[in-house]
């Protein structure tokens, strides 16, 4: 077995470096070529902690869980949109204009909106309707894509602690 080479002060510049960006210790010791133990003992002469990165990652995961969440709930009120004015295109419409050389005020009521005012309610759902769902794209119904994703970050992080061999 041959013997591990030197820590130089170029790899104690780099750890510091690596650290300050948020990375964990097992990304630093790949990205250095270096083991988790010697990255750790580096740190520890840095005066570093990983306990800090760690609860920044978590932090970050709650707060894009958290936005998710409010995405999620927004997607839904902009399908509430959608259906309400849905509901306007079987309904009573009344249209007004005000007209004639003494601006005179005229109003009617049609049993439902007249097509003009139909298409810039259709517009609206569909705006509503597209925002929602770029908001919270639908997911697979077999469950596939998300299965995907799983293996694909499990490859990933076995990739990072492994190496590609």
């Amino acid at each position: 077995m041959g013997k591990a080479r030197p820590v130089t002060d170029q790899d104690r510049q780099r750890v510091r470096e690596l650290h300050a960006q948020g990375k964990g210790r097992n990304e630093i010791a790949a990205e250095l070529g270096r083991s988790g133990r010697t990255i750790s003992a580096i740190a520890k002469d840095l005066g570093l902690s990983f306990a800090r990165a760690a609860e920044v990652r978590a932090a970050t995961v709650v707060r894009q869980a958290d936005l998710a969440d409010r995405r999620a709930r927004f997607a839904e009120l902009l399908q509430d949109d959608a259906e309400l004015l849905r509901a306007r295109l079987r309904q009573p419409c009344t249209v007004y204009s005000f007209g004639g050389k003494d601006n005179d005020y005229a109003e009617h009521t049609f049993p439902a909106p007249p097509n003009a005012e139909a298409v810039q309610i259709l517009r609206g759902i569909g705006i509503a309707l597209d925002k929602s769902l770029r908001l919270v794209p639908p997911k697979d119904e077999d469950g596939s894509g998300e299965v995907g994703s799983l293996l694909t970050s499990l490859f990933d992080r076995l990739r990072n602690q492994h190496g590609d061999g």
